[in-house]
């Protein structure tokens, strides 16, 4: 469970990275293949249009913080459709390592340890679902 300071900071976060970064999805899948070119295979078709995808999907998440509940069929729903695409459960640490990377780099000087554990908590809770779901 996330405290109210944690998703406080999450989406005073959040809401700066999508008003001063046009290219946050770019960066973050940059990033993502660069730590495991491997992972490119995985992604048939336009990236800036999954690009546009992942930061709709950051933003609804971000802003269902407090009634997460709300969003939980979506994330699973979303696990599910990764294993179709031969997402295996460690790609998700890696995607976690490029988030944490992008978001560093977005914020700057913003970007602080009590920041970035509430992300670490908030991607946790996500992948775990995620996860969870695309074994069932």
């Amino acid at each position: 469970m996330m405290t109210h300071r944690q998703i406080e900071l999450i989406e005073s976060s959040w809401d700066f990275v999508i008003l001063n970064t046009q290219e946050t999805g770019k960066i973050f899948y940059d990033r993502l293949f660069e730590l495991d070119p491997s992972l490119r295979q995985l992604f048939k078709g336009d990236l800036d249009s999954q690009s546009r995808k992942l930061v709709a999907l950051i933003t609804l998440v971000v802003h269902k913080l407090h009634n997460l509940h709300e969003v939980e069929n979506d994330v699973k729903a979303l696990g599910q459709r990764h294993a179709n695409y031969k997402v295996a459960p460690e790609h998700y640490a890696t995607v976690g390592i490029a988030l944490l990377w992008t978001l560093e780099k977005a914020l700057g000087a913003a970007w602080t340890e009590e920041l970035k554990e509430a992300w670490i908590d908030v991607y946790t809770i996500l992948s775990n679902t995620m996860i969870e779901a695309a074994r069932h």
